[in-house]
């Protein structure tokens, strides 16, 4: 089994393009690489910022659109199975289902605003957001300014070693 990424497009504002999605399986190798995770799904989705608002005021709270959300699915017990197997018939053999980490939800049109803000293609923002969301699944935060460093400087090391640097 490897690291990869499951995609799918809710939105119509940016085209998402093989050459895109071949960037952030990239960069998922080497944030996992980094981080000692050489297994697992991401579940990534790009929205729009009406639907990343819903979601974020459903799931946190907040009634404002968000750039980025992540939603941990490795939070199993200590009595629960860490791999899970499909179910097979008789004549069949069990095929291990894949260990999802987690999902991912981009807005693209929050991504374009702010790359136009801070001045860098949309692509790095895109590949900024997905790192930053993958940090989160494996239970990064950013509540102080330690831990924000940290991140920080997690995010920015995976995207210089795929060239999107500001």
């Amino acid at each position: 089994m490897s690291l990869s990424v499951v995609w799918n497009n809710e939105q119509e504002d940016y085209e998402i393009t093989s050459g895109l999605i071949g960037l952030l399986e990239t960069i998922l190798q080497k944030a996992g690489e980094a981080e000692g995770i050489d297994e697992g799904e991401v579940d990534l989705t790009f929205v729009n910022n009406e639907r990343i608002h819903e979601l974020n005021l459903e799931y946190r709270g907040i009634d404002r659109p968000t750039d980025v959300l992540s939603f941990a699915m490795n939070e199993a017990g200590e009595d629960e199975l860490e791999i899970h197997y499909g179910l097979a018939g008789e004549d069949e053999e069990l095929e291990e289902v894949p260990h999802v980490l987690g999902d991912i939800i981009i807005s693209v049109t929050r991504a374009q605003e702010q790359a136009q803000e801070y001045g860098h293609s949309l692509e790095r923002e895109l590949g900024f957001l997905f790192v930053h969301g993958f940090l989160h699944l494996l239970g990064y935060d950013h509540q102080d300014a330690e831990s924000e460093a940290e991140m920080m400087s997690k995010q920015e090391k995976v995207l210089a070693q795929v060239g999107l640097t500001r």
